[in-house]
């Protein structure tokens, strides 16, 4: 794929919700709805209607009646396209936009919750020729809120998230596509919704224009930790899955631990992006040019390298990838051997030591008003997590100054755990059948960014250990993958 890159403009593409965005079909669904139900709709509701696949919003008709889910289902699509063939209605100012997005040479997707057959409809109406590409609840395994559908949008454009506007009317829009990690003009049909960091809030679509749609593309950047497992050579075909994982994860730039010594150039090659090896164990992979490259180059197989990125003209980034020794491991000693928490604290010795060396790296490097980025696999859990223990590696990177991207954006770890390690042992591998703990031991730490999203990744469904040579996932771990905004100049 050959990315797009419309003249002068930052601006590389706009991705459009269909229903109460371009259409005014979120007013058509809600009568479907209401049909349906056998009752009026009321601000309630909302929640369950506005933004949700067909799917979700019959399971939630059929719990509240009784009525099978499948057969909602079907009612739910007959209603609505019936309503769209003949009610459909441009929102104002929708057309305008798509027709001067045109003359500037910017592409436009379509990314919606609902499905083809309706997709298709509205598409018809409005000109199929106004759009490069669309996405519908057909075509990704996840649908809105997940970030899949505009990752989709933004992999068949051949763009970065970051160098996309995403237009939407619905909370549930503004999730999905602030985690693929797009820019944001939100215009509320039916229920507000508020301005935040990487997100511009307009009450109509009339009078928006290129230049301002430019605007709203503050640099950004989307950055995957990932511990490839031996370079993933325990799984068949492991380089182009890994290929697969990275540009389905919409990254921009990729912290790699365990990269066999050649997968770092290997998958910098094939995808066309830039890289850094450090040692046989380190590598980074950038979408963006490397302009420095920071620590050792003869790094051991444990401890800490880094780049320094250009995110844009006059935008620098430090990324580092670390990784810190295996053993002991604490989660062990806490599951299997019961150690009290001054045990476990202590045997964090040589870990600690290994960070502290990659912050003293890292703070020698560092110049002033450069945000920094530290992915890693750090083999211990967080004081953030356990919060019966003061785990002092994690500690030390707060008291650094880095911020945890991944609580940032998920602050309560029993609402969302988070684990990392390991998606392929859900029991111990000595044969003691004794169940794995899971824990959250990758992480994308940050200095001087704004985190818009967290999450970890996991493709498909992992056979667990020794069956593992046909996973769709070449790894023992977890991704992180986390969308910042850079900092207003």
């Amino acid at each position: 794929m050959t990315p797009h890159t419309p003249g002068h403009h930052p601006l590389q593409a706009v991705l459009f919700d269909m229903d109460g965005t371009l259409v005014d079909t979120e007013r058509l669904w809600w009568e479907a709805v209401e049909q349906a139900a056998g009752r009026p709709l009321t601000e309630a509701d909302q929640p369950e209607v506005l933004g949700r696949p067909v799917e979700h919003t019959a399971r939630w008709l059929a719990a509240a009646t009784g009525r099978p889910a499948a057969l909602l289902a079907a009612e739910l699509h007959r209603a609505f396209a019936e309503r769209v063939r003949t009610g459909i209605v441009p929102r104002p100012g929708a057309l305008e936009l798509l027709d001067e997005l045109a003359a500037a040479g910017i592409p436009t997707a379509l990314v919606t919750a609902s499905p083809r057959a309706v997709a298709d409809l509205v598409l018809d109406a409005l000109g199929a020729d106004r759009f490069a590409a669309s996405v519908t609840a057909d075509d990704t395994p996840e649908t809105k809120p997940a970030p899949d559908p505009y990752l989709a949008a933004c992999r068949a454009l051949g763009v970065a998230p970051a160098a996309c506007v995403a237009v939407e009317d619905t909370g549930t829009g503004v999730a999905s596509a602030e985690a693929a990690g797009c820019a944001v003009l939100a215009v509320p049909s039916l229920a507000p919704i508020d301005a935040a960091p990487g997100r511009t809030v307009r009450s109509t679509l009339a009078g928006v224009t290129v230049a301002e749609l430019n605007r709203l593309v503050v640099p950004g950047l989307r950055v995957m930790s990932w511990n490839l497992w031996l370079g993933g050579s325990r799984v068949d075909d492991h380089r182009a899955k890994q290929v697969k994982a990275i540009l389905d994860s919409g990254a921009d730039v990729v912290g790699l631990q365990e990269a066999a010594g050649t997968a770092a150039r290997e998958l910098a090659e094939a995808l066309g992006w830039h890289h850094h090896r450090a040692g046989d164990n380190l590598g980074i992979l950038s979408r963006h040019p490397v302009t420095a490259r920071l620590g050792d180059p003869d790094v051991g197989f444990y401890g800490a390298a880094g780049v320094r990125i250009a995110v844009a003209p006059g935008r620098e980034v430090d990324v580092w990838t670390a990784h810190l020794h295996y053993t002991p491991y604490g989660p062990y000693e806490v599951a299997f051997d019961g150690l009290p928490a001054a045990e476990l604290i202590a045997h964090e010795e040589l870990r600690l030591a290994q960070l502290r060396e990659a912050l003293e790296r890292i703070e020698a490097s560092a110049r002033p008003g450069v945000p920094v980025v530290l992915t890693g696999d750090f083999n211990c859990p967080s004081h953030l997590d356990r919060t019966d223990v003061a785990w002092p590696v994690t500690l030390a990177a707060e008291e650094a100054g880095f911020a945890d991207s991944f609580r940032e954006a998920h602050p309560d770890p029993a609402a969302v755990p988070g684990p990392t390690w390991s998606p392929v042992h859900p029991v111990h591998e000595d044969g003691s059948g004794r169940p794995e703990p899971q824990d959250r031991i990758d992480y994308v730490l940050h200095r001087g960014l704004t985190v818009l999203d967290s999450r970890t990744l996991v493709t498909g469904t992992p056979r667990p250990w020794p069956d593992v040579a046909g996973n769709d996932w070449p790894s023992d771990h977890a991704a992180v993958v986390t969308s910042f905004a850079l900092p207003a100049r």
